[in-house]
């Protein structure tokens, strides 16, 4: 008799269980993209012109195409430039160096190379989720090289952090 009853209960709290789990939804993506792909569909990127006080002009689409490609491989969203779903927008504020790494002789050893980019996330589907917000990475060269010679490497590297940076703040909902 106390093992049906133990039956019973075990029952009841799996048809239990299993009613609380209908009515919850889990959402696991591979790529760490947070949407609902029945509620957005596009997304358009403005341009993120160079609005700081040194200008390196390659800089600008090096930004933007690895901002579209990370977009484009890890979501199903459509880029459009007309109306969209989302709208992602901003530009280059910084593009700095500084001395890093001091030697004895009052001399860098190291100079560090930080770009900063603003950005408006605009989700026009649900007001609440609108970000700007600004984003910043460096990356360190040894003061015998050349800016000229390691700047196109750094600038790219750079890039690909702010992206991910980018994408985790907006699309990525962390």
């Amino acid at each position: 008799m106390a093992w049906s009853k133990t039956h019973s209960y075990i029952a009841a709290l799996t048809v239990l269980a299993a009613i609380i789990l209908a009515g919850c939804r889990i959402s696991i993506t591979m790529n760490g993209a947070a949407l609902d792909y029945n509620i957005y569909k596009t997304v358009r990127v403005s341009d993120f012109p160079i609005r700081a006080a040194l200008v390196y002009p390659p800089l600008q689409q090096t930004f933007e195409n690895e901002l579209l490609d990370y977009i484009a491989k890890n979501t199903r969203l459509q880029v459009t430039d007309g109306p969209s779903d989302l709208e992602i927008e901003g530009e280059i504020t910084g593009y700095a160096l500084s001395p890093q790494a001091v030697t004895e002789d009052a001399y860098a050893s190291m100079t560090r190379l930080t770009i900063t980019v603003r950005v408006k996330y605009i989700d026009n589907k649900e007001e609440n989720k609108d970000i700007d917000q600004t984003f910043s990475a460096y990356r360190d060269f040894t003061s015998s090289e050349m800016l000229t010679d390691v700047q196109d490497q750094l600038c790219e590297e750079i890039s690909k952090e702010l992206v991910e940076l980018i994408f985790n703040a907006t699309l990525g909902n962390w």
